[in-house]
């Protein structure tokens, strides 16, 4: 008898020294959450700011309906994304507005998370696809498919990870690998950049009038004529490739310590850089060769992100839900600022001149690696 309760005090103790170890260990916004061995913890805040960014995307798609020169008010243009207004009001919004509001949330998601991945994986805030060169890489694919052509039509989107994925090897073989040196890969990243950009300048001085005039609102970053032609794969790709850069932005809290500590905790250094880049370099390519090199936003959707979901986690949800809003509210407002359309890309260049400087003279904590500097 006496031996039964000192097995039950014992495993009492246990069982206690055990919660308290795990309340210790237990971020402060979070909540273990468990159904049967599998747990993970539910994070309060980032689920908060999901949610007030999802409300948020809501009225950008109302506002960027409603965003046109036809005469149509705000009413009338809910009621036809809703599909409750009039036949026509309905075809207008949802076949020829729709399609391009969705594939500028896309694409902006797809930018976000590409800059959450490379600026964790670099430790460094400004190492995005759109500054260390894979962005330019490719633009400079898709504008080498129209060369020679008088359509002035923008080539394949598909182009654009081929050309991200060549450019992103050339840095990293420049920089000495993928590691944790971030002003390397930035510094040779910048000099790519460059040299690419003056190619595919060289390359446009060279074509006629129409084929340089078509492409060259693309080059500058521009949602014009995009459909569900586009809209389709996207969504696809997305629908793979943002589950896995959740596992492996899981995976990436662990290289903020340093590659031996990482080890130790059971993660495989290595792989895990070579799949974060990938993925990366694949959103980047992807979201370019649809929407035209859109500045900015993958710099900014992770620093927004991290500093309204809290700095003790890699947000990758949280950045894809900023670059969608990002890109959908400057589509939108690049088409009601001015009598004539502005390209989303020249938007965001605008607004973000001033970011940088944020990021630049701002607080460390803005980034989603605290390890990374800027």
């Amino acid at each position: 008898m006496s031996q039964d309760l000192t097995s039950e005090n014992s495993e009492k103790v246990e069982s206690e020294d055990r919660v308290g170890t795990e309340q210790a260990l237990t971020p402060p916004d979070s909540t273990p959450v468990r159904i049967g061995t599998l747990s993970w913890l539910f994070p309060h805040r980032s689920a908060l700011v999901a949610v007030a960014l999802a409300v948020l995307i809501a009225v950008i798609v109302s506002f960027a309906a409603f965003a046109s020169s036809t005469g149509m008010s705000f009413s009338e243009s809910v009621s036809g994304l809703l599909g409750t207004g009039d036949s026509a009001t309905v075809m207008l919004v949802q076949d020829f507005r729709l399609p391009r509001i969705a594939v500028g949330l896309m694409v902006g998601a797809a930018l976000g998370v590409a800059g959450c991945l490379t600026q964790t994986l670099a430790g460094n805030r400004l190492a995005t696809p759109d500054i260390i060169g894979v962005n330019d890489g490719a633009t400079a694919a898709v504008v080498a498919s129209v060369v020679g052509s008088s359509t002035g039509m923008i080539g394949d989107w598909w182009l654009g990870p081929l050309g991200a994925a060549v450019a992103a090897m050339v840095v990293v073989a420049c920089a000495g690998g993928a590691g944790r040196s971030g002003y390397r890969i930035l510094v040779v990243g910048i000099g790519v950049s460059t040299v690419i950009g003056a190619v595919t300048d060289l390359v446009m001085s060279r074509e006629n009038d129409n084929t340089a005039g078509g492409v060259f609102l693309w080059t500058v970053g521009s949602l014009n004529g995009r459909d569900w032609s586009v809209g389709t794969p996207l969504a696809l790709l997305l629908l793979v490739l943002v589950p896995i850069a959740l596992v492996a932005g899981s995976r990436l809290q662990f290289l903020r310590f340093d590659d031996d500590t990482a080890a130790t905790l059971g993660v495989n250094v290595a792989r895990v850089r070579a799949v974060t880049l990938a993925l990366a370099v694949a959103l980047s390519g992807i979201a370019v060769g649809i929407g035209g090199p859109i500045a900015f936003v993958a710099l900014a959707a992770p620093v927004l992100a991290s500093r309204l979901g809290g700095p003790t986690r890699v947000p990758v949800i949280g950045s894809a839900l900023v670059g969608a809003a990002l890109v959908g509210g400057a589509d939108a407002l690049g088409r009601v600022i001015a009598p004539v359309e502005i390209p989303v890309g020249v938007v965001t260049s605008v607004l973000g001149g001033p970011f940088l400087l944020w990021v630049l003279f701002g607080k460390k904590s803005a980034s989603p690696s605290q390890t990374g500097k800027a």
